[in-house]
């Protein structure tokens, strides 16, 4: 049996490697569109976590405002508690608005409530800037216990030391509560507030 060959004619031929070139192109094409796509995505990618990690850099910068608070009633404070001292930061009495309103943003309540009675602190390694406000949690200045009931320990202790109910002998506690409202601004324009109460 004779075997026939038939021989594809050039126009044929022509338009095959012309349908190839078509498919390449579109190929070609997915793959740039792909390859742009991941650039971005990794760009992307790079901007979260660097504003991440700035975000992260305020938070620990406003741990060391409300150190640097802490320091500040103990010592720069000691025996000058019971009245403002704006240019410390402090305040004796509570503020009328303690937060933000509702629909409000901390950097609106703080341009308008405490900025000009902040602290500005310090400026640590990273370009954090770092201001605190402390509020003693009293309704007014004045010494507590004589007319002015501030917030106070919940601790009632006997004399001995113990929390025993059964002993008539009562000592109310005297620590009085503070809040320290620390705000730091950083690079980027990341923004960190951080609030605290404390005893002393």
């Amino acid at each position: 049996m004779l075997k026939r060959r038939t021989v594809p004619s050039p126009l044929r031929r022509a338009r095959q490697r012309g349908i190839v070139l078509v498919v390449a192109l579109v190929v070609l094409v997915a793959i740039t569109i792909a390859g742009i796509s991941m650039i971005r995505s990794v760009d992307t990618a790079t901007l979260v976590a660097g504003n991440l990690a700035f975000q992260q850099s305020a938070t620990r910068a406003a741990d060391k405002g409300v150190e640097e608070a802490i320091r500040a009633l103990e010592v720069d404070l000691e025996g000058r508690r019971d009245s403002d001292d704006p240019t410390s930061g402090y305040f004796a009495m509570l503020q009328a608005a303690q937060n933000p309103a509702p629909g409000q943003t901390w950097q609106e309540f703080w341009k308008l409530s405490l900025a000009d009675s902040a602290k500005l602190w310090n400026e640590d390694e990273f370009g954090n800037r770092i201001e605190y406000v402390i509020h003693r949690q009293c309704p007014s200045a004045g010494a507590p216990g004589v007319g002015v009931s501030c917030v106070m320990s919940p601790a009632i202790m006997d004399k001995r030391g113990g929390q025993g109910i059964d002993d008539p002998s009562y000592e109310v506690a005297t620590a009085v509560y503070y809040r320290i409202t620390v705000r730091v601004s950083g690079p980027r324009r990341t923004e960190s507030y951080v609030q605290a109460y404390v005893t002393k």
